[in-house]
C-alpha cells in the first residue's frame, strides 16, 4: 500500500527545516531506522553532499540514519532496498532529468508503489504526479521527459500563490499559467499553498494542513476544497 507524505514545502516562514512535519514524519518513518535521501534538485547550487548532510541533521533528532542516493554505486538497488525515500525540493528540471538520466523514474515509483514510505517537499511533490509541466521552476537543463512517476493521478502546482488584487505586476499569475496548461492538457492540476501536504495512503490521497487547496480541471471553473477532503473523490 502507497504511503506519502507529499507537501507543497519544506520550511514555513520563520521556521526550521522540516520542522512544521515532525508529526507527519514520525508516523510516515516509525519503522525506519535509515532512509534514502535523494538530493538531485540541489537547491541554490548546494552539493550533493551538503545538501544531505542538511537533511541528516535533522532526522537525527528522529533518531533516523540517512544516506545520500548519490553515495551508492547501484543507486536503483538501494532504491528498491530502502526502508524510506525522501526527496527534496530544488529545481525539478534538475531533479527529473538527473532520474531519466540514471533510469531511476521507474525503479522509484514501483519501490513507492510497494508501500516503501516516501516524503516529498516542493520539487520532491512534482515528481510524484503524472508530468512536471505545472512546476514553477526554471527550465536550467533539458530533462529526456517531462513524465514522472504518477503516483497521484494529477499534477501539482506547489508554493500556490493566489492573484494580488493590488498588485502591479503585469506577468501572468499562477492560476493564469495553469490555464494556459489545460488548454493543452486534460490532467487536473492541484495548487497546493504553503503549509499544505497531501497524505497518501493506498489509493486515498487526503489534503492535510490548515488551508485550503485550488483545485483546477479543464473546462471547468477552479475550486477551493477543504483540509481533510479526499481528493480522488472529487477528481474522479
Amino acid at each position: 500500500m502507497k504511503k506519502a507524505i507529499i507537501a507543497s514545502t519544506s520550511t514555513l516562514h520563520d521556521g526550521k527545516y522540516l520542522e512544521y512535519l515532525f508529526p507527519e514524519l514520525e508516523w510516515l518513518f516509525q519503522n525506519c531506522q535509515k532512509i534514502i535521501f535523494i538530493p538531485f534538485a540541489r537547491p541554490g547550487g548546494l552539493t550533493h553532499d551538503e545538501y544531505t548532510d542538511k537533511v541528516r541533521t535533522v532526522f537525527q533528532k528522529m533518531n533516523i540514519e540517512v544516506q545520500g542516493l548519490h553515495e551508492f554505486d547501484n543507486p536503483a538497488k538501494a532504491l528498491k532496498d530502502a526502508q524510506g525515500i525522501f526527496t527534496g525540493g530544488g529545481n525539478t528540471f534538475l531533479l527529473v532529468k538527473q532520474l531519466h538520466d540514471l533510469s531511476l523514474m521507474p525503479v522509484l515509483k514501483k519501490t513507492i508503489e510497494s508501500g516503501t514510505p516516501y516524503l516529498g517537499t516542493s520539487a520532491g511533490s512534482n515528481i510524484c504526479g503524472v508530468s512536471m509541466q505545472t512546476t514553477n521552476d526554471m527550465p536550467i537543463v533539458y530533462p529526456s521527459s517531462f513524465a514522472t512517476m504518477g503516483i497521484i493521478n494529477f499534477n501539482l502546482n506547489p508554493h500556490y500563490l493566489d492573484p494580488d488584487v493590488n498588485s502591479k505586476h503585469m506577468g501572468e499569475t499562477r492560476a493564469t499559467r495553469i490555464k494556459e496548461f489545460h488548454h493543452l492538457n486534460a490532467t487536473p492540476v492541484i495548487g497546493l499553498r504553503e503549509g499544505s501536504w497531501l497524505e497518501v495512503k493506498g489509493d486515498n490521497v487526503v489534503l492535510k494542513g490548515a488551508l485550503t487547496a485550488r483545485v483546477f480541471r479543464q473546462n471547468l471553473e477552479p475550486i477551493e476544497v477543504e483540509s481533510g477532503t479526499y481528493l480522488e473523490k472529487i477528481l474522479n
